[in-house]
């Protein structure tokens, strides 16, 4: 009965901010999800098949239901939209719930990222005010700056793109961050061995296939290791300013000079402005907001601004809202580009 109550509450704050209600599809074709989660996410979804042999599921996630709905209906002007209703992910752990009670609301298709950026923070702190804490924290990052660091650094383009797509997946980013100081993972007798085997490749029929790849992107992705290399007097450097980046976190009202002062002492052309962070005047004085460099690593499809609300409950802090920009969403579903900002309320704290 109080999780309804508060729902309700917490539907009529978003409602006032000018967001319409839209009723969003619980199946989904099962191909949307894979595309941007992959294969292994499938062991998680209730799937099945039509009458077609078209695979289905439930949805898993609200976000990719109503991005879906919106470049289905091809619509290309500004819309604020909010939804409600029930995900359904299998779980394997004995606690976790197999449905997810999500509130959800979002701008999309602006031309104006940053004022709608500070609207859909505005809109989450005013829901913020129906809840009964003594202490919550507004933590606020940007994933974009981390792919600004990334391709500022003299690392290998190969390995750019390596460590942007695996900042998600923190175990094996720091593998990465590993190799990439020490260069242990290269044996110099095996590198031999692959010069060797390259010259004799260069004689053989370029579209013989070896372990899925013809002999000629195989030449290819060995010319373009040997052509960009990486560099063992620089790899310690880059990971230790990777890593102390990684690290940053302030309140964001000194996140400007920091942040240009870290960028300055190490070199890297980049100035973050006052007016950066999508944030109006503080008014409540039980909530914290600070910079945070890696908050949000576990939900992959953010593009740029990233933020969360962690309540305090009993004697520990719990997302209560989450949510940023992802404007890459729509491409990774295989449809056009669509910007795209919005949160989600955590509505199972409260069942």
């Amino acid at each position: 009965m109080k999780s309804k109550k508060l729902s309700e509450k917490i539907l009529r704050s978003i409602k006032s901010k000018g967001f319409n209600n839209i009723i969003l599809d619980p199946v989904l074709e099962t191909k949307y999800i894979l595309q941007r989660s992959g294969e292994s996410f499938k062991k998680f979804l209730f799937s099945f098949y039509d009458l077609n042999g078209k695979e289905l599921c439930l949805r898993p996630d609200l976000t990719i239901s109503s991005v879906i709905r919106f470049i289905q209906n091809k619509k290309d002007y500004r819309e604020k939209v909010f939804y409600s209703g029930e995900a359904f992910r299998k779980t394997y752990k004995k606690k976790d719930s197999i449905i997810k009670n999500q509130i959800g609301y979002e701008i999309l298709g602006s031309k104006n990222k940053q004022k709608d950026d500070k609207e859909i923070i505005d809109t989450s702190l005013k829901i913020l005010k129906n809840v009964d804490t003594k202490k919550s924290i507004l933590k606020i990052g940007n994933v974009e700056l981390f792919n600004l660091i990334i391709d500022k650094l003299d690392i290998p383009r190969r390995w750019k793109n390596r460590l942007k797509r695996y900042y998600w997946n923190e175990n094996y980013f720091n593998e990465l961050l590993k190799r990439l100081e020490t260069n242990l993972d290269i044996d110099p007798i095996f590198v031999e061995v692959d010069k060797s085997r390259n010259k004799k490749m260069r004689k053989e029929n370029q579209n013989k296939v070896i372990a899925g790849r013809t002999y000629k992107e195989v030449l290819e992705r060995f010319n373009m290791k040997v052509n960009d290399p990486r560099k063992s007097s620089t790899g310690k450097k880059n990971t230790n300013i990777i890593r102390q980046f990684l690290k940053i976190k302030c309140p964001l009202e000194k996140a400007p000079k920091i942040l240009n002062s870290f960028f300055k002492k190490n070199r890297i052309n980049i100035v973050v402005g006052k007016d950066f962070f999508p944030l109006s005047k503080n008014n409540n004085k039980n909530l914290k907001i600070e910079f945070s460099a890696s908050n949000g690593r576990e939900v992959e499809f953010y593009s740029s601004m990233i933020f969360s609300i962690d309540i305090k409950i009993k004697s520990k802090f719990k997302t209560f809202i989450s949510g940023g920009r992802y404007d890459q969403l729509t491409t990774n579903l295989g449809f056009r580009k669509v910007s795209a900002v919005g949160a989600a309320v955590n509505m199972n704290l409260y069942d």
